[in-house]
């Protein structure tokens, strides 16, 4: 539910915080003192369109932030989305915030973090619905009407289950697609892939295989600056020459003076050891290097191999990746491609068969799905006929409409199980017709409605506004309540062409709505207002020259001056009238519905 929402610097606003009550709120005041407004800025929590307009004259900016309280089972419905979107949340309390700038800019925020306009609208919509003149109106949605009628008669399993095997076909019907190409880009397809198999697996492409080409052909390009420093190094090491003695030859040396002093002093025995290690090392070092030289050798044949292997595997890598390991996979997937091309008329027949038992198992399920809605919209009409009956439209009619639409690829539905088939005789059983689905079902469900004598059903949408409109819209949140899984219902001036008998019922049904639901109602009839758990006053002031609004929430006492006021008797018989009204508004809450009547 809404707990808490904060206003600044939005419209005539300047400064508001106002705590909601869990059950039925009403908001009271004269026309333009900014009972609308409010709504509006809830609005904007929904992800209505921002506009610098918005902001109080004078102000940078406006913002607008409501806390939620979470039910655990939104909270388990909502938690993935926010996981997902990396939000953090402690599952019971959850923070919309939207600031306006005067440049233009608006920024969203969940829990404190910045997020995209329609991530907020996807929340919002999961936690408020609001009806009046707003784009919320999800009763006039045509796509939610089918949704709201399983809630009513409980099929979410199986919307569930035909969910699931909607998204199999649509993952059977892809693959078939991708498999009946027009058959000549197929055939240009097979011939480069069997072009690119052929080319990789011609190379004999081995792991490593292009740095060792590389060191080896720099050995082979330099091999005569190799041979002229490895016997520089030889020479210097062991063979020395006219001006310089060999280094191993002035080890000797040092060694043999070493030996001499250690005669006389013994202490520098552990030098004539590591002298001696030396000179073993350097012996090691030159045996070494006459082996490598041993081995170097000028070989043009074997430097033209190396080149043109390594040339081969560059073009490799331009046409296929940057490695040789990328080269091998891109072998790998290009064979088993043309595997799947080459076998696809046994892959096509197979998906084929399963397309078609997919198709019958929706068919078989839709059926099934069908005809509980068709008996539970029924039962629902009569509810909601009831219920207007209440609302002084007793006259009206309610039905709800279930089509079926043929088409070319729909599932596979007996002709038997189309309405008013029964008659056709046995024979049409076997007959089978195809239905178009999607992962709702078969059925096409849209909520119609006359409102008087004579005229003929038609689509909700189409409903003009006004009173009737309000008087629908609350009968339609009467009965499904239990099926709306919007925590917090705001009707705005719902009560726009309702008089003061039928304003008292709708009161008292607005009120029935709190036992599943937080419900906000801004109203102009002490009859519907005297029922609000919780009731606020808005007003407007001039302040410094300016106009604000205000917003109070009401005592007892203060309730009986307000609601006098609304009875247009602002005297001792008006709080006396007030004060009765409050009286059996509070003995009627007290009643089991199905004792009270219209």
């Amino acid at each position: 539910m809404l707990a808490e929402l904060t206003i600044r610097d939005f419209a005539i606003i300047d400064q508001l915080h106002l705590t909601f009550g869990a059950g039925f709120n009403v908001l009271t005041g004269e026309t333009g003192a900014g009972k609308s407004i409010i709504i509006d800025a809830i609005g904007l929590l929904l992800g209505d369109r921002a506009s610098p307009d918005m902001i109080r004259a004078g102000q940078e900016k406006a913002l607008v932030e409501g806390i939620f309280m979470l039910s655990p089972g939104l909270a388990a419905i909502l938690d993935p989305l926010l996981r997902e979107n990396g939000l953090e949340t402690d599952g019971q309390e959850l923070s919309l915030a939207r600031e306006i700038r005067r440049g233009g800019r608006s920024i969203s925020r969940i829990n404190g973090s910045a997020v995209n306009t329609a991530l907020l609208s996807e929340i919002g919509a999961a936690l408020v619905d609001v009806h009046g003149q707003s784009e919320h109106l999800s009763l006039m949605n045509v796509k939610r009407h089918v949704g709201l009628l399983d809630r009513y008669v409980n099929l979410e399993d199986l919307r569930t289950t035909m969910a699931r095997l909607v998204r199999q076909l649509g993952t059977v019907r892809r693959e078939l697609i991708a498999l009946q190409r027009d058959e000549r880009e197929l055939a240009r397809r097979v011939d480069l892939l069997t072009y690119q198999v052929n080319e990789i697996g011609a190379a004999r492409l081995a792991t490593g295989e292009d740095k060792a080409l590389e060191m080896e052909l720099k050995r082979l390009s330099n091999a005569e600056q190799l041979m002229k420093l490895t016997e520089q190094v030889i020479a210097a090491l062991e063979e020395g020459g006219d001006e310089q003695p060999a280094a191993v030859d002035m080890l000797g040396h040092a060694s043999h003076a070493l030996g001499r002093l250690i005669r006389i002093d013994p202490t520098l025995e552990d030098l004539q050891r590591q002298l001696d290690d030396l000179t073993e090392q350097i012996v090691d070092i030159g045996r070494e290097v006459r082996h490598y030289g041993d081995g170097i050798e000028f070989n043009p044949e074997r430097l033209q191999q190396a080149e043109e292997r390594l040339s081969l595997i560059y073009n490799l890598k331009r046409k296929y990746g940057d490695s040789i390991a990328d080269i091998v996979t891109f072998g790998e997937r290009a064979q088993a491609e043309l595997d799947s091309i080459t076998h696809a008329g046994e892959r096509i027949e197979e998906l084929g068969k399963e397309e078609k038992r997919l198709l019958y198992e929706i068919g078989a399920l839709g059926v099934q799905m069908s005809h509980a809605r068709r008996a539970a919209g029924e039962r629902l009409a009569r509810a909601i006929e009831h219920e207007l009956a209440d609302l002084r439209m007793a006259r009206a009619n309610f039905a709800v409409d279930i089509q079926w639409q043929e088409s070319a690829d729909g599932a596979f539905v007996p002709a038997s199980a189309f309405p008013g088939a029964a008659a056709a005789g046995a024979d049409e059983s076997a007959i089978q017709r195809r239905v178009s689905f999607d992962s709702t079902g078969l059925d096409r469900v849209e909520f119609l409605v006359s409102a008087n004598p004579g005229e003929p059903l038609r689509p909700l949408a189409r409903v003009a506004s006004g009173g009737e409109t309000s008087r629908l819209m609350l009968a339609l949140k009467t009965v499904l309540s239990h099926a709306d899984e919007t925590p917090t219902l705001i009707f705005d001036e719902i009560d726009v062409g309702i008089g003061g008998r039928v304003g008292a019922i709708v009161g008292q049904k607005l009120w029935s709505l709190n036992s599943n639901h937080q419900v906000l109602c801004i109203t102009h009839l002490p009859q519907l207002a005297a029922f609000g758990d919780t009731h606020f006053s808005v007003s407007k002031d001039t302040h410094n020259g300016r106009t604000i609004t205000d917003v109070r929430s009401l005592s007892r006492p203060a309730r009986v001056e307000e609601l006098a006021q609304m009875l247009g008797t602002p005297t001792s018989v008006g709080r006396e009238s007030a004060e009765a009204l409050l009286a059996e508004t509070e003995r009627l809450k007290t009643v089991p519905s199905s004792e009270t009547g219209p």
